[in-house]
């Protein structure tokens, strides 16, 4: 009878076990159905908040987020997997392209950025959007610590030279931060190889293509333009 009875308390537990465990993922699924939308509504104001903040002077009528293309260039962009690059247009002509771009040699990690280039290569603005620097050091490339990034608003290959995209340390244009080289360094660097990489590709990233098969991290469709190299 003792065996008997342990036996049922062995199968009552498991069964409240299954059941608070089924409870739980019926839960998590239902809050996950309903909040996506919201989720995902959430990220695009973020995305579009990033966008516009380097477009500051740009006139455009085209929705940013929906023109898009992914593209591949780690000698250039600092990654192997593909970035995105915004397109903005008005009345249907190329205004300013955003690209994706990664430091890879951050002093704490790869620091992803935005760059804005308007159509005749000058830079109307660049946004750090994603770092592990160290704080109160390299962590004033965040517009949100410092001015430094908006030193780059108005930067172009012809009143840039190659020499002076670097920090004042290595004879460039560019402040370094006090205890902080590698950080602006690293930065300076993407920024450069994003204006760079710009004026190389410049005709083709403005091309419609009807290559829409790709999909991006908001789930919209993208065209895929990938660069061997």
């Amino acid at each position: 009878m003792v065996e008997n009875n342990s036996a049922k308390s062995v199968l009552q537990v498991g069964f409240l076990l299954a059941l608070t465990a089924l409870t739980g993922t019926g839960v998590m699924a239902f809050t996950n159905y309903h909040t996506k939308d919201i989720i995902e509504a959430n990220q695009r104001q973020v995305l579009i908040r990033s966008l516009t903040s380097v477009l500051p002077n740009v006139e455009y009528d085209n929705d940013l987020i929906e023109d898009v293309i992914t593209v591949t260039d780690q000698e250039r962009l600092g990654s192997k997997s593909p970035l995105s690059i915004y397109r903005a247009r008005y009345k249907s002509e190329p205004r300013a392209a955003v690209i994706t771009s990664v430091a890879p040699n951050g002093y704490n990690g790869p620091i992803k950025i935005i760059v804005g280039i308007e159509r005749d290569g000058v830079i109307s603005g660049v946004r750090v959007v994603d770092h592990r620097e160290t704080p109160g050091l390299g962590d004033a490339i965040d517009a949100q610590r410092s001015d430094w990034i908006l030193g780059f608003t108005g930067r172009s290959s012809q009143n840039t030279s190659t020499a002076q995209w670097q920090v004042k340390k290595d004879g460039g244009e560019f402040d370094q931060f006090t205890g902080a080289t590698i950080t602006p360094r690293a930065v300076v660097k993407a920024v450069h190889n994003s204006l760079q990489y710009f004026e190389t590709h410049r005709q083709e990233l403005f091309v419609v293509t009807e290559n829409a098969d790709a999909t991006d991290h908001l789930h919209h469709k993208t065209l895929s333009v990938t660069d061997q190299k």
